[in-house]
């Protein structure tokens, strides 16, 4: 008897490639008014964050953060989905048509390096173990890519990052910050922290102990 090959799980043009992963699914998707600014510029962001958040995943085994950039991944495929809904809704006319070509052609180059950096991840997920080297060596670099939520206990909570002087007392630095299903890329010294929020930092392992202490509650002032 032929074994039956699992069907990837296409709804409404949106490729599921890891169905394991349950933190963020489309059952159904509505179209959200946007400009194509902001659409192609949340897309050059995380562009730009998940291929690094897929390397550190895999080199380091940290599972936490391959879960984000599956989230990443799925958030990368919506946007996908609506820049293409805004082009189909907007052409009028053959001009029309050649310009909103180049925009989907931006958009996707954006979900190809998306696409690139979940099966990078998959390799967790695989029975077969990587070499070993890699993560070996680089376990002892001096900077590595971190996760972090906020503890609503944390004296850090409703505070700006300049002002609490991450930076300058641990050595860390934020690059994200994931508030609910919303991203804030390269957050600012002005951005405030809330209770919840998961921040992905970069640092060492030391600076990472600190405020990791801080983040939760445990103690009230970065030394």
């Amino acid at each position: 008897m032929r074994s039956k090959k699992k069907k990837k799980k296409h709804i409404f043009g949106i490729l599921q490639r890891t169905p394991k992963w349950k933190k963020e699914e489309f059952t159904e998707v509505e179209y959200e008014p946007a400009t194509v600014k902001d659409l192609l510029t949340e897309m050059k962001d995380i562009s730009e964050l998940i291929i690094d958040l897929a390397y550190s995943a895999v080199l380091f085994n940290n599972k936490e953060i391959a879960d984000e950039v599956n989230y990443l991944d799925v958030r990368m495929d919506k946007l996908n989905y609506e820049i293409r809904m805004m082009a189909m809704l907007a052409a009028r006319t053959k001009e029309d048509a050649e310009q909103l070509a180049g925009i989907l052609q931006v958009a996707e180059a954006a979900e190809s390096i998306s696409n690139a950096a979940g099966d990078i991840v998959n390799l967790l997920m695989t029975r077969e173990k990587t070499h070993p080297i890699l993560p070996r060596i680089l376990g002892r670099a001096d900077e590595k890519i971190f996760r972090i939520k906020v503890s609503k206990k944390s004296k850090a909570c409703n505070h700006k990052i300049g002002d609490l002087r991450i930076e300058s007392e641990t050595g860390m630095r934020i690059i994200a910050i994931r508030r609910g299903k919303c991203w804030i890329y390269n957050p600012r010294s002005d951005t405030t922290i809330k209770g919840d929020d998961w921040l992905i930092i970069r640092g060492s392992e030391e600076g990472y102990d600190e405020l990791n202490k801080f983040l939760k509650g445990r103690v009230k002032v970065l030394e």
